[in-house]
């Protein structure tokens, strides 16, 4: 099966409505999303307040009319400050285990800008997990032993320092790398290009495998970046 990746961050409405792009792009193909943690605005950087003037902004000229046209519910969540996701992305570690990073990222992003839920709220983040096909018991005990915390670090880095991932979301499909919500027409032309390399394995997936090994030897549990 060929992967795409998609670097994250889950107050990003742009990841949500690039997700419908990518699925539109990949159809029926057998080809498998993956997801990556990047934190816009890790601590002790303070996160944006819907009330304040940016974010109404943005929403009305980009993320509203985009999600039109691709017919996307999603709306400004009321959360102030907006949640913290460091939490939501240990259990995204987690997901990736068990190959539910997908399905695990759906429903935090959808929580959050269809629901209006509070993502940065452990005993959410459990209910979503258990929606997603996590055990609840094991996402609990994982977020109060702090048992991905190493993991979603070396994480961080890896998007940093391997990827130079500045913003989010970007899709990585084979060597070709997206910022932003592509068109459906480049993207649906790089995914035919990693379907006729025989689904090669993009640069992300390597590196972030050194990542995840590195961390488990030393684990005792073995549109833009100023848009969100």
């Amino acid at each position: 099966m060929s992967a795409v990746t998609v670097y994250t961050d889950y107050v990003c409405p742009f990841c949500l409505l690039a997700e419908q792009v990518l699925s539109d792009a990949i159809g029926d193909r057998d080809v498998s999303i993956s997801w990556r943690a990047f934190e816009l605005r890790p601590e002790p950087a303070p996160t944006l307040r819907p009330e304040d003037p940016y974010l109404p902004t943005v929403w009305t000229r980009s993320v509203y009319p985009l999600a039109e046209r691709l017919g996307v519910p999603i709306r400004l969540p009321s959360i102030s400050p907006q949640p913290r996701t460091a939490k939501a992305f240990e259990l995204l570690a987690m997901a990736q285990d068990k190959g539910l990073d997908h399905p695990y990222s759906m429903r935090v992003l959808r929580a959050f800008f269809q629901e209006d839920r509070d993502i940065g709220d452990p005993e959410i983040l459990i209910e979503l997990a258990a929606d997603a096909g996590l055990d609840p018991n094991e996402a609990r005990q994982a977020l109060e032993i702090g048992a991905y915390v190493e993991r979603h670090r070396g994480a961080l880095r890896h998007a940093r320092e391997d990827m130079a991932i500045t913003s989010v979301p970007t899709i990585v499909v084979g060597e070709r790398i997206f910022r932003g919500t592509p068109p459906l027409d480049e993207l649906r032309q790089a995914i035919d290009q990693l379907e006729r390399s025989g689904g090669v394995e993009d640069r992300s997936h390597h590196a972030q495998q050194t990542t995840r090994q590195a961390y488990a030897l030393a684990s005792p549990t073995s549109n833009e970046r100023t848009m969100q």
